[in-house]
C-alpha cells in the first residue's frame, strides 16, 4: 500500500499502466510482474504475482492476487515448482476450458523463468 507515480499490471489481455486519474476498470491478471514506479527518479519495485484481479477506481488501484512475491525474494526453485505444477495442469486437463488456459499459464511462467535468468 502506498503512493505511486505509475503501476504496470500484467492484465489477462496484456500489460497496462495505471496513472493518477485513470478511468475505472476491473480485469483479471495473469502470472507476471507488477512494476511499481514510486517516483519519477527511482527504480521500480517489481513483484511477481500469480492470478487474481486488478481494480482501478477513483481511490486508486487494488490488486487481489493468489500469490505475490517481491522479485528479489523469488527463488529459482520456487518458480521451477510453479512451472512443474503448470506442466501437470496441462497433462491433467480434462475439459476444453482447462485445455485452453493451462498451456497459456505454462508459457507465461516459462517466459518469466527466462526473464529472471537474464
Amino acid at each position: 500500500a502506498g503512493q505511486a507515480e505509475q503501476v504496470v499490471v500484467p492484465g489477462s489481455e496484456g500489460d497496462f499502466a495505471v496513472l493518477a486519474n485513470h478511468a475505472p476498470v476491473m480485469t483479471t491478471i495473469r502470472p507476471g510482474v507488477i512494476a511499481i514506479q514510486e517516483s519519477a527518479s527511482g527504480a521500480p519495485k517489481r513483484i511477481f504475482i500469480r492470478g487474481g484481479f486488478a481494480d482501478v477506481s477513483s481511490s486508486g488501484l487494488t490488486i487481489l492476487a493468489e500469490q505475490a512475491i517481491a522479485l528479489e525474494d523469488l527463488k529459482p526453485e520456487m518458480l521451477a515448482a510453479e512451472v512443474k505444477a503448470a506442466e501437470e495442469d496441462v497433462a491433467d486437463a480434462k475439459n476444453a476450458d482447462t485445455k485452453a488456459k493451462a498451456p497459456a499459464r505454462l508459457a507465461q511462467l516459462k517466459e518469466l523463468q527466462k526473464a529472471l535468468a537474464n
